[in-house]
C-alpha cells in the first residue's frame, strides 16, 4: 500500500517524526478545535446538543449537522490561535524545504489560524478559495424570523478558503526540486497551472455513504489539490487530521505516498475501508477549475436555488 493510517494524537507523531521527512501537508482540521473533543463528538454522535446544529428538516429530508463556530468564546479563539502555533512549528521541523501546506478553514476562524501558522515560521503563499455552496449561514434572526423576514444573520456561505504555506528554502527553486522534490505546485496539466480559485460542489451522496464523516470533502476537490502538492510527484503527503481518509484516498488514486493521523478510533477505522473504496471512485473534475463564462453563470444559478 502506498498509504498508511495510524491511530495518534498528531502532536505527539510530530514530535517523534524526523526532521525534513514529509513533502507535503494536505489538511482539514478542526476549524474551531472544540467541535472534535470528545465531549462533542459524543453530542454529535447522540444527535443532539453541544456544537453541533442539527438543522431542521428541508421537506421531508433531515440535514447533516453543522458546527457552530460562532459559538466559539474569545478564549477558544485564543487557545485556538496557541494551538496552530504549536502545530505549526512541528509541521515546519517535519517538511522538506519547500514543502507546501494546504490547511482548510473557514471565514470566521481563518485569521487566527492563518496568523498563527505564517508566526510559526510558515511563508504564507496565498489561499485557495473552494467556490461551493453551503448551507451555513443566511438564516433569519432565530425566534423572529417573521418579525424581520428580510434580515439574514450572517451572509450565506459560498466559499471555502484553504490556507497555502510553504517552509522556506534557500536557493534557487530549481535547486531545491532536485534536492528536495518541494518548493513549487504541480500544474493541472501543461496548459494549465494550478489557479487559487476551485469550482467545487457538495460531497456526493456516493461518497458520504462510503465514508460517513460529517466534514467529508468530496474527491473531486481533493485530487486537484493532492495533485498539485507533489510538483514532481514524489514524496509523501501527510494529513494529521486523517478524518475518514479523503487525503489518501486523492494521494492513492495517483499513486503518491501518503500517512493520515487520526485520534478517534472510529474515524481511523472508517479510513481503513473508505480510502481504497474512495481512490478508485470515478471522479469528473473541471479541466482547469477556473470560472469560464458558463461555470459563473451555473454557481450564480446555484447560489439563487
Amino acid at each position: 500500500m502506498a498509504y498508511e493510517i495510524v491511530l495518534t494524537d498528531c502532536m505527539d507523531w510530530l514530535q517523534e517524526r524526523g526532521e525534513n521527512s514529509v513533502h507535503a501537508v494536505v489538511t482539514d482540521p478542526p476549524f474551531g478545535m472544540r467541535e472534535y473533543m470528545a465531549h462533542e463528538v459524543a453530542k454529535l454522535r447522540a444527535g443532539r446538543g453541544g456544537v453541533w446544529r442539527i438543522p431542521p428538516k428541508i421537506g421531508g429530508s433531515q440535514r447533516r449537522p453543522l458546527p457552530r463556530f460562532t459559538v466559539l468564546s474569545a478564549q477558544e479563539v485564543e487557545a485556538m490561535s496557541a494551538f496552530f502555533y504549536e502545530w505549526g512549528r512541528l509541521i515546519h521541523r517535519v517538511l522538506v524545504p519547500g514543502g507546501h501546506v494546504f490547511i482548510a478553514s473557514n471565514p470566521l476562524v481563518s485569521h487566527a489560524v492563518f496568523t498563527s501558522l505564517a508566526q510559526a515560521g510558515l511563508e504564507k503563499r496565498g489561499e485557495i478559495i473552494r467556490l461551493v455552496r453551503t448551507l451555513r449561514g443566511g438564516d433569519r434572526p432565530k425566534n423572529a424570523e417573521e418579525e424581520f423576514p428580510n434580515v439574514s444573520a450572517m451572509p450565506r456561505s459560498c466559499w471555502e478558503p484553504w490556507g497555502l504555506f510553504r517552509k522556506p528554502f534557500e536557493g534557487t527553486l530549481a535547486d531545491n526540486l532536485r534536492k528536495w522534490w518541494a518548493g513549487g505546485l504541480r500544474r493541472l496539466s501543461p496548459d494549465s497551472p494550478f489557479p487559487d480559485v476551485l469550482v467545487s460542489g457538495r460531497t456526493p451522496e456516493r461518497e458520504r455513504e462510503i465514508a460517513p464523516h460529517p466534514s467529508l470533502k468530496p474527491q473531486e476537490f481533493m485530487r486537484r489539490i493532492v495533485w498539485a502538492s507533489l510538483p514532481l510527484g514524489k514524496g509523501i503527503v501527510l494529513d494529521p487530521f486523517a478524518g475518514a481518509g479523503t487525503t489518501l484516498a486523492a494521494a492513492e488514486h495517483f499513486g503518491y505516498n501518503s500517512i493520515g493521523l487520526e485520534v478517534d478510533s472510529e474515524y481511523a477505522e472508517m479510513a481503513k475501508t473508505a480510502v481504497p473504496v474512495l481512490a478508485r471512485l470515478p471522479v469528473e473534475i473541471p479541466e482547469n477549475g477556473i470560472l469560464n463564462g458558463r461555470q459563473a453563470t451555473l454557481f450564480a444559478a446555484a447560489v439563487d436555488e
